[in-house]
């Protein structure tokens, strides 16, 4: 009566995919958040065509240097292919999937496969390969931050001089501009950018240093050149594994930029609740947002990236704990990083193009946000009349005590501040009719929002 179906755990040896599947089931992350182009990335066939690549770069220093024959080195390269489900078979006897990649390969080349990881360790390749899988990623990941700057851009510049309420505590504050609010998110974005450029560069290294780093069946030209065919740089000094601060690093910029997600998404959630409605998410037709009520309209997508972002730090969690290995190593790291490897860089993926997609389509409404400016009757003004009468010699704390009223007055009986203000004697006999028309003008707000925003977009 039931069905129980296997989700396949992240570059595990799987069943193959059941009929349908819209891509084959040894890639990682439920279907639900992943994108094609990533989850091709981290199929076990990419991992293993990374492997080869390293291997294949190792032997070409090595056939540089006299030690691989031209006939030898013609074969591996002509011979050297990827056979997943043999590499499976053989590695259900050897419980190793190194030595189950390196006997495939073995069977396909022949004789010259004996030059095939020559004086390597198995992390010189698979710490190698990961660098290489990491930083394709990695350049996939700053091509979909580009794609929210450019929304979040868009969308600022589309709404300059839209007034509307900030808020400080969830409270009304003063008036602030859709363009500005979301310039900071622009802002905030492009840092995150860079935090995770920095990074992938930080884990663009490669080692070919053998079993504990000593280089004692290699050499460091032997490294030098094959981390040079791979477009990697050589780690600096390494032991068996290349340090896992690299690799924290990596995944706390992504769990950063998740948190910058969230901030964003928050906010969005926020501003279309029923009593604010300043904003829509779009509505397919025919789209449903509750199986009970059907007048729901929900902020599903800002909603499941605030989750999304939680699976980050999660993530970058086991990243921070991964650094701290036995010696030169242990093998503690690695468990985690077959499932974090792929989930993370797919998880922020799919975040960013939905996030994108989220700006792109969002529905603002003017009415709404002036309806919200005003429904404090206005005692955002409070500020201006203070700063104006200390202006005319008052002192502060008087002074704040005599708009501070007027304030509570406005927002208790709801009537206009600005009706209170003109009406109170003692300030009315420090400011004229004029002076009081000034305060409470509010374009005073905006006047410096060309320069906040040349500041964030350029001139």
């Amino acid at each position: 009566r039931f069905r129980l179906e296997l989700v396949h755990c992240p570059l595990s040896r799987t069943r193959r995919p059941p009929a349908g599947a819209p891509f084959p089931a040894r890639y990682i992350m439920i279907a639900r958040y992943t994108r094609p182009e990533m989850a091709e990335l981290w199929s076990l066939e990419s991992r293993y065509r990374a492997w080869l690549e390293v291997e294949l770069a190792v032997c070409e220093a090595w056939h540089e240097q006299g030690v691989i024959s031209v006939e030898d080195m013609a074969a591996i390269r002509d011979k050297a292919a990827i056979n997943v489900d043999r590499i499976e078979e053989i590695e259900a006897t050897t419980r190793h999937d190194v030595i189950a990649f390196l006997t495939s390969l073995e069977e396909k080349i022949g004789p010259a496969a004996r030059f095939i990881h020559l004086g390597c360790t198995s992390s010189d390749i698979v710490d190698s390969a990961g660098a290489l899988l990491l930083v394709r990623a990695g350049e996939r990941l700053l091509e979909d931050f580009d794609l929210v700057l450019d929304a979040l851009k868009k969308f600022s510049l589309g709404h300059k001089g839209l007034i509307c309420m900030g808020r400080t505590h969830g409270i009304h504050a003063e008036p602030t501009t859709y363009a500005l609010k979301f310039a900071g998110f622009h802002a905030e974005f492009q840092r995150h950018r860079e935090r995770f450029a920095a990074a992938v560069e930080d884990i663009r290294v490669g080692k070919i240093s053998g079993a504990v780093g000593t280089y004692a069946f290699l050499s460091p030209d032997i490294e030098r050149r094959a981390c040079e065919i791979l477009g990697l740089k050589p780690d600096t000094i390494s032991t068996q594994i290349i340090q896992r601060d690299r690799y924290a690093h990596y995944f706390t910029a992504l769990a950063v930029a998740g948190g910058g997600i969230e901030r964003l998404c928050t906010e969005l959630r926020h501003l279309q609740r029923t009593e604010v409605h300043e904003v829509e998410e779009g509505f397919a037709k025919g789209q449903k947002g509750s199986s009970a009520m059907p007048h729901k309209r929900n902020p599903i997508s800002a909603e499941n990236l605030c989750g999304v972002a939680r699976l980050l730090r999660g993530n970058a969690l086991a990243a921070l704990e991964n650094q701290a290995l036995w010696h030169e190593r242990d093998i503690s790291h690695s468990s985690v990083e077959r499932v974090i490897m792929p989930d993370s860089t797919i998880l922020m993926d799919y975040a960013l193009h939905r996030l994108a997609s989220l700006i792109n389509g969002l529905r603002v409404l003017p009415e709404n946000i002036e309806r919200n400016l005003w429904g404090s009757h206005g005692i955002f003004f409070s500020q201006r009349v203070l700063t104006t009468l200390i202006g005319k010699g008052l002192p502060r704390q008087e002074t704040y005590v005599m708009v501070q009223r007027c304030a509570m007055e406005s927002w208790e009986s709801g009537r206009p501040f600005p009706d209170i203000v003109r009406g109170d004697a003692e300030i009315t006999k420090h400011l004229s009719r004029h002076e009081l028309d000034l305060l409470f003008d509010t374009s005073y707000y905006t006047r410096y929002e060309n320069v906040s925003l040349s500041r964030v977009f350029g001139d």
